[in-house]
């Protein structure tokens, strides 16, 4: 009997052995795998915390054709490099030897075929060049005289991000470029500011937000709501109503956490003054998003100056326009004291 037992225990003993020996061996194989399901993905990169900590280089500028050139302000190309890849924008240089503030400017959204180089930023950027600031106004990849964009319709907007924050970066080589060309005045860079228009104005905001910046913001009827109805709200206005860009977004949540892309997420990162003109006759941005926007800064303590014209468009027009580029230049020199 003592035999037969021991015999017992010695079997039962290899067969737990080898079942136990099985059962590493199938996680061990099953590892892979689980390491492939949470390998990173071509836009991580592009999420919020990631490009908060990515380190943009700043990029040389350099001047290209004249546009305008008068009395009060020259107007010219001028090109960065993000990634590689050269983009175009105008800038407009006040005349004279003084110091000139400086002004990235934003545009909102344009149709590509009818896209040329200062369309939502000229007019504006005129006034300010005018009255002695100095304005730096981006076309993007795939506009203008700038390169292509990537052919990934989520990651072509992304790369507005990047690119609006490598220009920010590329301001401190201004005054080396205008040495280079003999102009006479002098960019002051500790003087910066960003205006913005539209879906510019949403992305000055996630500027912001990326790099946490006390960077002196003016916003024109903003796009403030969160990613991606802030792409579906306009996408009736296709030739195909849509269709596109929807399964393009169907896409991407399969994939993604819309989640990590959105502004509404990450208003508490913004740490710089915000003035913003909304007109209430606005069919582009309901003037319920701006109250909206404004209403939750505020309760975040964030420093908002919030000014509404009574029947103007999203052009501020007919009443707002020209106070706006005044009230703006104002709220600028205010900050820089």
């Amino acid at each position: 009997m003592r035999l037969a037992l021991v015999v017992l225990i010695i079997v039962v003993v290899v067969i737990v052995g080898y079942f136990g020996w099985e059962f590493q061996q199938e996680k061990s194989f099953k590892l892979p795998l689980s390491t492939a399901q949470t390998k990173e993905k071509p836009l991580d990169k592009y999420t919020f915390d990631a490009l908060a900590k990515t380190k943009f280089e700043p990029s040389e500028i350099e001047l290209g054709d004249v546009i305008e050139d008068n009395a009060s302000f020259r107007s010219r190309l001028f090109f960065f490099e993000d990634s590689g890849k050269k983009v175009s924008g105008q800038i407009n240089i006040p005349a004279g030897q003084g110091s000139f503030p400086v002004i990235v400017m934003f545009r909102g959204y344009v149709d590509r075929e009818v896209y040329t180089t200062g369309v939502g930023t000229q007019r504006a950027g005129e006034v300010f060049a005018r009255n002695g600031f100095v304005t730096l106004a981006p076309d993007f990849l795939g506009y203008g005289q700038s390169d292509s964009s990537s052919s990934d319709v989520m990651e072509e907007r992304f790369q507005t991000y990047t690119a609006a924050i490598i220009l920010l970066r590329s301001v401190e080589n201004l005054n080396k470029t205008f040495d280079k060309e003999g102009i006479e005045g002098r960019a002051d860079i500790d003087k910066l500011g960003i205006w913005g228009h539209s879906n510019g104005g949403q992305i000055a905001i996630s500027t912001l937000e990326i790099t946490g910046e006390n960077i002196p913001t003016v916003l024109w009827a903003p796009v403030s709501k969160p990613f991606p109805y802030s792409v579906l709200y306009y996408t009736d206005e296709f030739d195909d109503r849509g269709k596109f860009l929807r399964r393009e977004i169907a896409k991407f949540e399969k994939d993604y956490d819309v989640d990590n892309y959105s502004i509404e997420k990450f208003f508490g990162r913004i740490n710089a003054p915000i003035q913003i003109y909304q007109g209430t006759l606005d069919e582009s941005v309901p003037q319920s998003w701006s109250d909206e926007f404004v209403a939750s800064m505020k309760e975040l303590n964030k420093d908002m100056d919030y000014v509404v014209f009574p029947g103007a468009d999203h052009n501020l027009l007919p009443n707002g326009w020209n106070s706006a580029v005044a009230g703006g230049m104002e709220f600028y020199r205010k900050h820089f004291e």
